[in-house]
């Protein structure tokens, strides 16, 4: 029985994947895609708040930093 259900699936993949491929077809035909400025746009939103991410966490780094560097100052005097 396992190997009739493994032969019918590898005589099916053709249809499996041209049924796939029209339907993937039919969902790229119904998206909306972004404007050209709309694009540039929210690039240049995903740039800026990737730089403004990266300036605080080197913040938070530096401030961690030191603070753990003064404990270890402290308690090894």
């Amino acid at each position: 029985m396992g190997s009739e259900s493994v032969a019918r699936q590898i005589t099916q993949w053709p249809a499996r994947l041209k049924a796939y491929i029209e339907e993937l077809r039919t969902e790229m035909r119904r998206v909306t895609w972004p404007t050209w400025p709309q694009v540039r746009a929210t690039t240049l939103v995903v740039i800026a708040t990737v730089f403004a991410f990266a300036a605080y966490f080197a913040l938070v780094d530096f401030v961690l930093g030191r603070a753990i560097g003064k404990v270890f100052d402290t308690f090894t005097r």
